[in-house]
């Protein structure tokens, strides 16, 4: 398909305009231009499509209940995956529609956790191409990959990229990671209305380690261990480089990279160009609109919380930082903001003399005296239940992927000595939650308050039923990118990152019994909305917005999508 056949016009999202010069059945071949029994009885004739459609004219309201029956007779969640992304690769518009009409019910199938089953798959089901695959063996073809993806600079408002190492929880999978950069961009567009033809998706296929997938037959990715060091870094930068250069108003969004390269990554470019880590900074983010919520209803002010983070790495570490951040702001200065925090790695309490301490962990290490005070079995692997016992935590958050990490003695323990215990279970999928809400409860007596990675819905203890907020990135990360695309932000500061999250919160009326300590995922487009404007009112505040705000609230408003066929155009065929 060549971009002179379909020429899209997303400036403003009011007024799309698609212009054709393709005819028949080029036109339904191309998911952007096709509209299936939409197409009116002139435009059929206009563009050559006499014949080539059943005879009856619908409007996408009469498509859109077909499509549903459809999807509901899929009979698994996988499968439900795939129906929807063969009609992606159909009709995008009718998609995006589908999805935006039953957002909370399709959110965990064209992202977490479905899309893990997708990732772990991809290789078996691949069925055709969507996004940008850029090889470590070939980086002469950055540029010109760019190129072909036939998108000029103004048309592109977020670059999401992986190089699939950490996938969700279940580890590095290759090229497979292209699906949660699609997955991701879905939700930018079904939450946020940003136009999926602004957005383009990307692997840098580096190789792999995961064994199952180099001896696979069909496994489509490059076949050698992932490369790393000198090597590594100098592919990023080539991308870098290459896509800042192409897409110069685009935020690049960083998605499930390993927590060594990370935080590295994000420091190397953060005060460079515009770009963001979801793993990092968005799940610190709904994280941190959780806490604030949370800490309203204990009554007792944030800086004198103390922290307990099970899983101190990527998104551990980014909790912590943007936590302590949000101390600072109401009370102590930075150099004591550590001191309420205990971070645990896979040897247990991160100690500043302890093994295997990464240096992006080193800020929250306790000092060895401290511990040499404690009461514990082995001073070189102190333990969660030890830690509880001696510094009676108020706020635990896990993001271990350690199924049932939080037991209840753990959890007893910490409620002896706290009256509202925040505890957050963060880890997906499900089944590597630290704990089950319902436990939560119990051991509590329907104390604690509770935030999860993934959702639980409503659980009832005595008399009250318990909404258990879901911490999802998808609550995030979409008004972010809309934000920072209405102002075309020059980066991505910490302040944009606080105000997301205290915009997030504002939206919580955690007062009800047993109320949610995060919105409803049913209301994306409101927060999507709402954060956005925070965020883009942030960014002129600091003088990083290229582009004015005029009406903060239309100027979001317009930008934000809504899945309709675009006004056709049909030009002349050359």
């Amino acid at each position: 398909m060549h971009q002179r056949d379909f020429e899209l016009q997303t400036t403003s999202s009011r007024d799309i305009v698609l212009r054709v010069r393709a005819r028949g059945r080029r036109i339904l071949r191309n998911p952007v231009a096709n509209r299936g029994t939409a197409f009116t009885l002139e435009q059929r004739e206009q563009l050559d499509l006499a014949g080539l459609l059943p005879s009856q004219v619908t409007t996408i309201e009469e498509q859109l209940p077909r499509s549903y029956a459809q999807y509901s007779r899929s009979p698994s969640p996988l499968a439900k995956f795939i129906y929807l992304s063969q009609l992606r690769d159909r009709n995008e518009v009718l998609y995006y529609r589908l999805v935006s009409e039953n957002l909370e019910e399709m959110l965990p199938i064209i992202y977490t956790p479905t899309i893990g089953e997708a990732i772990e798959r991809f290789s078996h089901e691949y069925v055709g191409p969507r996004g940008l695959f850029l090889s470590i063996d070939h980086p002469e073809l950055i540029e010109q990959s760019l190129i072909n993806y036939e998108l000029d600079g103004d048309d592109v408002d977020l670059v999401v990229v992986t190089d699939s190492e950490g996938i969700l929880g279940i580890g590095d999978q290759g090229i497979g990671g292209v699906q949660i950069a699609l997955g991701k961009l879905g939700v930018y567009t079904a939450a946020a209305g940003i136009h999926p033809r602004r957005a383009i998706p990307i692997v840098l296929d580096v190789g792999t380690d995961n064994l199952g997938l180099l001896n696979s037959d069909v496994y489509l990715g490059e076949r050698h261990a992932r490369v790393r060091g000198e090597r590594y870094d100098a592919f990023i930068d080539l991308f870098v480089k290459a896509v800042t250069k192409q897409f110069p108003n685009a935020m690049l969004h960083w998605e499930d990279f390993g927590a060594g390269n990370a935080h590295r990554i994000l420091q190397r470019y953060s005060d460079e160009i515009c770009t963001f880590n979801d793993d990092i900074q968005g799940t610190a983010a709904v994280v941190l609109a959780a806490v604030l919520a949370a800490v309203r209803l204990t009554g007792v002010p944030l800086p004198q919380h103390r922290v307990v983070i099970y899983g101190a790495g990527t998104a551990g570490v980014g909790i912590a930082d943007i936590i302590r951040e949000a101390m600072v702001r109401e009370g102590p200065p930075p150099e004591q903001g550590f001191d309420r925090f205990y971070a645990f790695n896979s040897r247990g309490l991160v100690i500043a003399d302890g093994a295997g301490v990464r240096d992006y962990q080193l800020p929250y290490a306790r000092p060895r005296a401290e511990i040499d005070g404690w009461a514990v079995a082995d001073p070189s692997r102190v333990t969660l239940a030890e830690t509880v016992r001696e510094v009676q935590p108020t706020i635990l958050i896990g993001t271990s992927a350690q199924t049932g990490a939080f037991t209840q003695p753990v959890v007893t323990a910490m409620a002896a000595r706290c009256e509202r215990p925040i505890i957050m279970p963060l880890s997906n999928p499900t089944s590597r939650s630290e704990a089950h809400p319902a436990d939560l409860l119990e051991w509590t007596d329907g104390r604690a308050l509770i935030a999860t990675g993934s959702p639980f819905g409503t659980i009832r203890h005595g008399e009250t039923y318990h909404t258990i907020a879901q911490a999802n990135n998808a609550l995030i990360f979409p008004g972010l990118g809309l934000g920072v695309s209405v102002v075309r932000a020059r980066r991505v500061s910490d302040e944009m990152i606080y105000a997301a999250a205290a915009a997030l919160a504002g939206l919580v009326n955690e007062y009800r019994p047993g109320a949610s300590l995060l919105p409803s995922m049913g209301d994306l487009r409101l927060v999507a909305a709402t954060v956005a404007i925070a965020v883009a009112k942030t960014a002129e505040q600091q003088g990083l917005a290229r582009v004015p705000l005029t009406d903060p609230i239309n100027d979001i408003y317009q930008r934000m999508w809504k899945p309709m066929y675009p006004r056709l155009e049909v030009l002349p065929v050359d």
